[in-house]
Formats: C-alpha cells, structure tokens, sequence
C-alpha cells in the first residue's frame, strides 16, 4: 500500500475514533449533567449511556442528587432578653430539580446558610433564653418550612433542619449551673421531708392500730371477765337461795369481807352503813344460841354428840376458842370486825404516803 494513502486513512481513523468518544457520555447512578450546546442549556442527562454532539456539546454542571448534609458553623443570635447565643444547625437537603440549581442559584450552598442565618435571628429574637433551649423543636420545624419554601424555587428541597448546639454565655452558664444545683437541692429537701412526713404518717398509724387492738382485747377481756363474775354471781345467788341460807350466815361472810376492801390499793374507800346492821345480826345469833345452851341445861350432862362436838369446835374467827357465850362472842365479832376496819386503813394510809405501818398495832387496838 501506498504509505502517502496510508497516513490519511490513520488520521480520518483517528478523528472518527476521537468523535465517537467524544459523544459517548456514561452518567453514574444518582448523578444527573447538565448538557449546554453552543452555551445555552439543552437537557440533562440521566444515569446510563448518552450521546452528544461533540463540539457542539458540553457537559457545564455534575450534580449529585442524593441526600446531603450541611453543618453551617457556630451564628451568633440575641434572643428577646437581649442576651447573645452562637447556635449551630445542620442541613439535610436534597436536589430535585438540576437544572434549577445550577441556573436559578449561583451558589445554592451559601444561600442556603445565609438564609439559615436570617431566619434563625428572626425566631429566636421573638424568644427570651428559657424558651430558646426548652423550644428546639418548634425552632426546627419554623426553619424547616421558611427554608423549603424559599429553596423550592431552586429545585432544592429541605429534608430536615436540626440545631446542632445552643451556647449561651459562660456567665449565663455559671448562673445556669448554680440554679440546677439550687433546684437540685430543692427537690432533695422536697423528698427528705416528703419521705419524714410519710414516715411519721405510717408511724402514728401503726400506733393507732395497736392501740385499737389493746383497747379491743381489754375490752374482750372485760366482757369476758364481767360474764365470768356475773356467772359466779348468779351460780351464789342459785346455792343460797337454792339451800335456804340462814341471814346470820351472810352477816357472818359480811364481816369477813370487809378486810378485803383497801387490799386492792386503794387510798380512799368508804365503810357501809349496814356493817352496824351486821354485827347486831351475828350477836343475836349468838345470843340465841346462849339461850339455847341455857334451855337444854339439864342435857349437859350427858356426853355430848359428834355433831355438837363439830359444831362447838368451829371458830368464828382465826383467833377465837372454840367455846364462848353469847356475850362473850359477840364482844369477839364485834373486836374482830373492828380490828379489820382499823386494819384496811392503815394499810390505806401506808399506800398513800409510801411508808409500811405495821399491822399488829391496829390489831392491839
């Protein structure tokens, strides 16, 4: 072959191979070219094989649609108490529209954060601190839609807007601090109280209860007690009157009775006026009993039976013989009940100024 033909046939090889590059465009997944033809725009192409027109073509912007984040740096903001703030904001946005974007915005990054900016002094200065850091979410939700609509226009759409940090003044943090710590304490106190008060509160209850418990059980224990007395009480009354008991024999129990009455520890006690009555009722028993031994005179003589012999060998008292007359044993009740008398009193008198008299004197009296 001729080599003078050969060079231009490698040449024209060459210039078809360079033109088929040159109009062949692979577009990555979730990248989109925006394609201008003698620099105005024509279309934008989407992710697979592409053809354009070389030199009449050229591809001006590589947009990434995906989702991004943006973290604006640290503005500093005065909220309604004219106190200054630095917050920081991050941005999720995402490109729909790539054209727009690349037309419609010189730099749709940097309008974005001055838009941030501005919309962030304007929600915060209508809020004092307080309701600045407790409000993060309506501050979001406010910047979220004045940024959307803003960036519509764009073919940006605003995701997401999350501030980031509220930094208030160191003084302002100092003050915080010491007012976290007050509440802090505040609320110990609170509980201290709250948890002493409650203690108190299951204390007195579980005296109460105990309390009511004793007074029930005494109570039972009276009903109890009151029910067995009236028992014996009533069963006494049954045998005396049952068996007929002579009125000398309950003037006789009377009297024994009543040494019994300041045994209790007693300080005031009272005597009963039909103790009088009693005494009087055991001497004429035993001055019946005289006249008795006086009418049956000529019967003395005569061995006495056992039955009398029982009878005449029973005592009165502890300390009486076993036979008196009349006269001589109702002398005898009469010193006996008397001495009991003097007795309960002096045991009376001894509880109540706390010294121990002695008993005998008032027996030898």
């Amino acid at each position: 072959m001729d080599l003078n033909l050969l060079v231009p046939i490698i040449i024209v090889a060459a210039l078809l191979v360079f033109l088929v590059i040159s109009a062949v465009r692979v577009v990555p997944q979730a990248r989109r070219y925006n394609v201008e033809r003698f620099g105005r725009y024509r279309t934008t192409l989407q992710p697979g094989l592409n053809f354009i027109i070389p030199l009449a073509d050229r591809i001006n912007n590589k947009l990434d649609v995906r989702e991004q984040v943006y973290s604006s740096h640290p503005q500093p903001v005065i909220t309604e108490d004219n106190l200054v703030v630095n917050i920081d904001t991050v941005l999720y946005y995402q490109i729909t529209d790539p054209r727009a974007a690349a037309y419609e915005v010189a730099n749709y990054l940097q309008a974005i954060d001055q838009l941030t900016v501005t919309t962030l002094r304007n929600v915060i200065g209508s809020m004092d601190l307080e309701q600045t850091l407790t409000s993060r979410e309506e501050i979001n939700t406010r910047l979220r839609i004045v940024l959307d609509e803003a960036t519509g226009k764009w073919g940006i759409r605003m995701n997401r807007v999350e501030i980031k940090a509220i930094d208030p003044p160191i003084t302002i943090k100092e003050a915080m601090e010491k007012q976290m710590r007050a509440e802090r304490d505040k609320r110990a106190a609170i509980l201290h109280a709250e948890g002493e008060r409650q203690s108190k509160i299951l204390t007195a209850e579980g005296t109460r209860q105990q309390e009511i418990l004793v007074a029930q059980g005494d109570q039972q224990a009276a009903i109890l007690r009151a029910d067995g007395e009236a028992r014996a009480v009533d069963l006494v009354f049954q045998a005396v009157h049952r068996n007929n008991a002579d009125p000398k024999v309950l003037a006789y129990k009377y009297l024994e009775t009543l040494p019994h009455l300041a045994r209790a520890g007693n300080t005031f006690w009272v005597i009963p006026g039909e103790l009088t009555q009693a005494i009087r009722t055991i001497t004429e028993a035993f001055g019946d009993y005289s006249r008795m031994g006086a009418t049956d005179k000529g019967a003395a003589d005569s061995p006495p039976s056992e039955i009398e012999d029982e009878e005449g060998s029973r005592e009165l008292t502890s300390g009486g013989p076993p036979r008196l007359d009349a006269v001589a044993a109702a002398d005898r009740v009469a010193e006996l009940a008397e001495a009991a008398v003097n007795e309960a009193k002096a045991e009376a008198v001894a509880a109540e100024g706390g010294m121990e008299k002695p008993l005998d004197q008032a027996a030898r009296r």
